[in-house]
């Protein structure tokens, strides 16, 4: 007996379409799962310096602020640290000029009440030249 051998080969193919929705399904959970962080950044435009040398002021007013939180304005001490007190001296001191250099000195351990309370005061006396410095305490903590 002779079989014959049936010549209908079907073509083998892949069928894509469970691939395509596995990476459909991917596709979503990751877009959901991800968290999106937005960064601001703020665009400043820096002034540029001339490279010329500044000359300083002759008259500055300098607020000394020692450890215990004690006042002295241009090395003259103040009987309290209250307000009104800061805000006369910084009165008498300027003669009204509100547009002199006006430097905070405070020790490393003065209480930080201490320096808000002097730049409270030559905010509303209406200084705006206004920089601080720090000096680091040079006894040992003991």
């Amino acid at each position: 007996m002779n079989f014959r051998r049936q010549r209908n080969q079907e073509e083998v193919s892949v069928n894509l379409t469970p691939l395509i929705d596995v990476v459909f399904l991917l596709l979503i959970f990751f877009m959901v799962s991800t968290t999106f962080t937005k960064e601001t950044h703020l665009a400043i435009d820096l002034p540029e310096s001339a490279g010329e040398v500044l000359q300083q002021q002759p008259k500055q007013i300098e607020i000394t602020i020692s450890k215990s939180g004690d006042f002295a304005i241009d090395g003259q001490g103040l009987v309290n640290g209250q307000l009104d007190t800061i805000k006369r001296a910084l009165s008498k001191v300027s003669q009204g000029d509100s547009k002199l250099p006006l430097i905070i000195t405070a020790d490393a351990k003065t209480p930080y009440q201490s320096v808000v309370t002097a730049m409270d005061a030559a905010g509303q006396l209406g200084f705006v030249n206004l920089s601080m410095t720090t000096r680091k305490d040079t006894e040992s903590d003991q």
